[in-house]
């Protein structure tokens, strides 16, 4: 999936100087992939078969490669954006099917199994990185494409015998006990350092609000959530414009492998990500940790913009790496924690309309440069970064659930699940 996801990123320089891509089409390409990932995404949440299915698996793994191979038969722009249209759907099914089963079979496991599992993907963006660079010398962008589509074969025929999620059938058996609100112990990464006071106060004003408090809309979480949603949004516009335009923008002022190398970064830098911040969101509070995030990403995002000198394009495809997957990590785990009805999905949703309309937004832009895109794009996430610090205010760092007691962060609370909001999704 971050072969057939990604490899585009290296190799669009390439097709600009030598297959006559457009900036636009460049732009309306990324766009046609974005479209197919959130439609293989929906397809896989809404589908439930597609999750269970082995032969859903290997079908798309199959489709993917093809789709791959068939990029360098044509020059029309039309046929490009239908293979760009597929290979989104195909990574998107290919995705929610392994981490399905990643997820369920690692259930009872540390939660930075699954982090580490999902770093498989900056393993994809590193290696098409490095295959793009080695083949700049040697071939030519249709070279690019078919060594992706190979690459991509011999990592689908080490996926080809995952077994995809298996359903388990429980019986309930009544409520699960919960323990008092009173207990200061087990507070969870977002507690406060008062520990029992705040607990006791928390548990206090459930009880005065009544039994039916525990519906996130009057429990009041809705104003952390519209900050939420907004900043995750942005991001989705932000993160976009520079996961596609980084390495075309870095060539343009830098050596022609310093693209590919900077690629290679993002790729490294991404691969420990989200198991490196879920294990900080156990620790910290994931509103501050995702502001950070944020902050950090926005000046890796603009510093390709300030500066053409090669120390800042590897600086910034590292910070660049290091963040996306821990920004969707975060943001996904702040809200489930605030308990705001479809949480997930209108998250996940509005993430996926930001990364459509990122490269149509920023395609009037790149008559210029790439360097105006990349300082939209930074300001975005920036913008997103001062929404993130609006959940710093009074956040409700425990949330009445329906009985009256108070709800707490869960251990694996950071683990992304499948199809919600990870990123390209």
């Amino acid at each position: 999936m971050g072969v057939g996801r990604f490899v585009y990123t290296p190799i669009l320089p390439l097709m600009h100087a030598q297959a006559g891509l457009t900036t636009g089409a460049g732009a309306r390409l990324a766009t046609a992939n974005y479209v197919g990932y959130l439609a293989g995404a929906l397809a896989g949440t809404l589908l439930p078969r597609l999750v269970r299915s082995r032969a859903a698996l290997r079908g798309a793994l199959a489709a993917l490669v093809a789709s791959l191979a068939a990029m360098p038969l044509t020059h029309s722009t039309a046929v490009w954006l239908l293979l760009r249209l597929g290979a989104g759907v195909f990574s998107a099914l290919v995705f929610v099917i392994a981490a399905s089963s990643l997820l369920s079979r690692l259930r009872e496991h540390p939660a930075h199994l699954p982090g580490w599992a999902f770093g498989g993907v900056g393993t994809g963006i590193a290696l098409s990185g490095l295959l793009v660079l080695a083949l700049r010398s040697a071939g030519d962008w249709r070279t690019a494409w078919w060594a992706a589509a190979a690459l991509a074969a011999v990592l689908g025929a080490g996926a080809w015998g995952l077994r995809p999620e298996v359903v388990t059938r429980t019986v309930s058996v009544g409520p699960v006990p919960q323990e008092p609100a009173s207990g200061g112990t087990d507070a969870g990464p977002e507690a406060p350092a008062s520990g029992g006071r705040a607990d006791r106060a928390d548990a206090g004003r459930a009880r005065a609000a009544g039994p039916d408090a525990g519906h996130p809309a009057e429990v009041g979480t809705s104003r952390w959530f519209a900050a939420l949603f907004v900043s995750y949004t942005l991001e989705g516009v932000g993160y976009i414009i520079a996961g596609t335009f980084l390495v075309a923008a870095v060539e343009k002022n830098s050596p022609g492998w310093i693209g590919s190398g900077a690629w290679v970064l993002v790729g490294l830098a991404a691969v420990p990500s989200a198991a490196l911040w879920t294990g900080l969101g156990r620790r910290r509070s994931r509103p501050t940790l995702l502001s950070a995030a944020l902050l950090v990403q926005a000046v890796g995002v603009a510093l390709p913009a300030l500066s053409g000198t090669v120390v800042a394009a590897l600086v910034s495809a590292t910070l660049f790496g290091a963040t996306f997957i821990g920004v969707s990590t975060l943001a996904l785990s702040i809200g489930t924690h605030l308990r705001f009805p479809r949480a997930v999905g209108l998250l996940t949703a509005g993430y996926s309309v930001g990364q459509v309309l990122g490269p149509l937004v920023a395609a009037p832009l790149l008559h210029h440069g790439y360097r105006r895109a990349l300082v939209l794009a930074a300001v975005t996430v920036l913008a997103a970064a001062l929404a993130a610090l609006a959940l710093r205010v009074r956040f409700p760092h425990r949330v009445p659930v329906p009985d009256g007691a108070v709800h707490r962060p869960a251990p694996d609370a950071g683990v992304v699940s499948p199809a919600e909001g990870f990123p390209g999704s």
